[in-house]
């Protein structure tokens, strides 16, 4: 089993890669919209997915390590939360606020495509995916004791 330092490592490798691939999304996405409200929204979405890859980068750098680029070829759902227990368990505690800051955030970008989606027709034969739990559950949950234990997906990337 890799230590806390290897699993906020590949957990940081997978949000890089989440990031970047959403921020090219997103960006196209913008793009094909009318000027307006969801054209603005769309837009500052794509900047903070920016901003989080650029500390996410920092983060890496930081800790002696980079992207992997075959994981910058894939998306992955990434948990800020996990990174964060994993930051504490590996003594970097500096790490914490900054990555459950970016869990609130991409909190947030749910709750919108949600919102956007809620009525459709389509959910007739698709269905709403399940919404997250309150956004105060994000801090709440870290503080809890155990946070930071294995999770079987990092385990994973790490050995990958």
């Amino acid at each position: 089993m890799a230590g806390p330092t290897a699993r906020l490592v590949a957990q940081l490798q997978l949000a890089h890669a989440g990031e970047l691939a959403a921020g090219h999304a997103y960006h196209c996405y913008w793009r094909s919209l009318p000027e307006g409200e969801e054209h603005e929204h769309i837009r500052k979405i794509e900047d903070e997915e920016w901003h989080h890859l650029r500390l996410v980068a920092r983060m890496l750098l930081d800790l002696g390590a980079g992207p992997r680029p075959l994981r910058e070829a894939v998306f992955w759902l990434v948990e800020y939360e996990d990174a964060a227990g994993y930051a504490r368990a590996s003594g970097h505690p500096e790490l914490v606020d900054c990555l459950l800051t970016m869990a609130e955030v991409e909190w947030e970008h749910e709750q919108y495509f949600r919102s956007k989606v809620t009525g459709h027709p389509l959910l007739r034969l698709f269905p709403l995916w399940p919404a997250p739990p309150p956004r105060e559950r994000i801090r709440g949950s870290f503080a809890e004791a155990g946070r930071a234990a294995s999770r079987e997906p990092v385990a994973e990337a790490v050995r990958g």
